[in-house]
């Protein structure tokens, strides 16, 4: 009998013995015996079928070595495929005996990975690879989840559903005990049933001699629901509107080669002037911002250099100067980005350049400005300092050959005529040309003009309208 129990394995004799059966040399030699995994206990791990037509995987990490003991779930390595980082997890408990695969080696699907040591107590299935099924009777339906990385993954085992986490040699002992596992509370890893647990549930050994493991005490995130179809997250917008000018006219403004000239200004004096005169104009009711001054300077460097006050008919080669000095301001409305501009700037003063640029204003935030407000612009200004901007490249709105964007007005220090340190009110401009038309020399100069009135203003009085 003794040869019979070595040359057949101790544990499958011991379960016909539970049978009641008698044992006899004709009933082993019939008896269905998975013995191979009896007797050699070293087990292959290979890599299952990833999916996504996927062969092959790069070992990025193992987490175990040669010679250390794992239970079942345990981390075993992460691989990483063209479309996924995966972690690899234990079936078996035993211990490691070999790794077939170092750091950064390619490892294909069907493949082995490491070799187990498993226990004598351990059912091994006969496809020895990380699959999620076991041929076992002893050994718990798994669970099956695909691992992090976007969808990509090895199938690995999780808590099983509607049956209890417990090895085999737990199992054997509840079954001797005639022990329902569900009744007994589990304390491993991911809520396994251990030994103890079963003994204490029997008053073997004190309650509470078994801690539970440090996966029971964490508290679960209430996992969000699974959204399958992204676009189920997305929102529809039609283009329309102004939005879908804006859209026509950006795309024609980018076909213009554009450069770039930035200066700054010490607009100290201009501050203070706007300052004296704001309550004075509050007082004909109209609201007195930094803007009439940007535009009419703009109107009286545009004297100086008419090619800046010209549109580009790329058609015909040609260059149309225009003498009426149609200012557009770029404003921010509820449709959208909106340029509208005030008429024949060089002929009114800074209160009616003012009042009309308060009426495009309030009219765009309405939604009621009219063709006529957006035709025939000439140059182009936009404030983007309103929003904390400073330095930009603006777009040049076709077919104007110029644009400027004035950045914020910040107080930082400077050096005065006498070499002192003083608090000055700075601010920054961006001028983008059509490099067609325009020269940087015109751009510099047009941009030092129109910083001249606007540092000593002065001089506006000398050819006020």
């Amino acid at each position: 009998m003794a040869g019979l129990i070595q040359r057949h394995g101790s544990v499958l004799v011991r379960r016909f013995l539970a049978s009641g059966k008698r044992i006899t040399r004709n009933s082993l030699a019939t008896a269905r015996f998975h013995t191979s995994t009896q007797l050699d206990k070293r087990v292959s791990f290979n890599l299952s079928d990833i999916g996504e037509g996927i062969r092959e995987v790069t070992v990025k990490e193992w987490f175990v070595s040669e010679g250390d003991t794992v239970e079942q779930f345990d981390n075993l390595c992460e691989v990483q495929s063209d479309k996924a980082s995966v972690t690899i997890t234990s079936r078996y408990e035993g211990k490691i005996v070999k790794l077939h695969k170092q750091v950064d080696q390619i490892a294909m699907v069907g493949s082995p990975l490491l070799d187990f040591d498993v226990d004598d107590e351990e059912q091994v299935s006969d496809d020895n690879s990380n699959s999620s099924s076991d041929t076992d009777e002893d050994v718990p339906a798994q669970a099956v989840a695909v691992a992090a990385g976007g969808g990509h993954g090895v199938k690995v085992a999780l808590t099983p559903c509607g049956k209890v986490l417990a090895t085999p040699a737990v199992r054997r002992i509840a079954m001797e005990h005639k022990v329902d596992l569900h009744r007994v509370k589990p304390t491993g890893r991911s809520g396994r049933v251990l030994k103890g647990d079963v003994l204490e549930y029997l008053n073997m050994i004190p309650e509470g001699t078994v801690k539970p493991h440090p996966t029971l005490l964490r508290t679960q995130p209430t996992a969000s629901p699974e959204v399958t179809d992204l676009r189920q997250l997305e929102t529809i917008v039609p283009i329309k509107g102004v939005a879908k000018i804006m859209v026509k006219s950006m795309t024609e403004c980018l076909k213009i080669p554009h450069f770039a000239y930035s200066d700054e200004l010490d607009v100290s004096k201009l501050v203070s002037l706007r300052e004296d005169l704001k309550a004075e104009a509050q007082a004909q009711g109209i609201k007195l911002t930094y803007m009439p001054f940007f535009v009419k300077a703009a109107s009286n460097a545009l004297k100086q250099f008419p090619i800046l006050n010209s549109t580009f008919d790329e058609a015909n080669e040609r260059l149309i100067y225009k003498s009426y000095h149609n200012i557009s301001i770029a404003m921010h409305t509820p449709q959208g980005l909106v340029v509208p501009n005030v008429k024949n700037v060089e002929r009114k003063s800074i209160l009616e350049i003012a009042t009309d640029i308060n009426s495009l204003q309030e009219r765009g935030s309405k939604g009621s400005l009219t063709p006529n407000d957006f035709a025939n612009g000439t140059l182009s200004l936009s404030n983007i300092g309103m929003v904390g901007g400073t330095y930009t490249h603006p777009c040049i709105l076709a077919p104007q050959v110029a644009i400027g964007a004035i950045g914020q007005t910040r107080l930082l220090p400077r050096f005065n005529a006498s070499g002192q340190v003083i608090a000055a009110h700075i601010m920054v401009v961006s001028w983008s040309a059509d490099h067609r038309v325009i020269d940087g020399v015109t751009m510099a100069s047009f941009s030092n003009a129109w910083k001249k009135l606007l540092e000593k203003p002065q001089l506006f009085l000398l050819d006020a309208k």
